[in-house]
C-alpha cells in the first residue's frame, strides 16, 4: 500500500508543480485507470474462486498441527521423556 501511495503522491506533486505539461496529467490518468482495472480484476477473481467449506479448513489446520512437531514446545514432563540436563561445568572429556 505504501509504494502505491508514494507513487500517487509523486505524480500529484508533479501535476501540481508542472502545470504546463500534459504528459504528467496523462501519466496520472493512466495510473488511476490501471489501478482501478487491477482492483476490478481482483474483485472479479475473488468472486469466481470456489467456496471452501469450513470443515475442510478445520481439518487442514488440524492435519498441519499434527504433522508439525516442534520438540522444544512439547511437554518435557510427558511420560518417557527425560528432563533436559541443567548447564554446569564442562566434562573432562570435552574440555581440551
Amino acid at each position: 500500500m505504501r509504494p502505491v501511495a508514494l507513487l500517487l503522491f509523486l505524480l500529484l506533486s508533479l501535476a501540481l508543480l508542472d502545470t504546463g505539461s500534459i504528459t504528467t496529467t496523462v501519466a496520472l490518468a493512466a495510473t488511476a485507470a490501471a489501478g482501478s482495472a487491477l482492483v476490478l480484476c481482483s474483485l472479479l477473481a475473488a468472486r469466481c474462486a470456489p467456496a471452501i467449506p469450513p470443515t475442510h479448513i478445520r481439518t487442514a489446520i488440524r492435519d498441519r498441527a499434527r504433522r508439525t512437531a516442534f520438540l522444544p514446545q512439547r511437554d518435557p514432563d510427558a511420560p518417557g521423556r527425560r528432563r533436559p540436563r541443567a548447564p554446569g561445568q564442562a566434562l573432562a572429556a570435552t574440555a581440551a
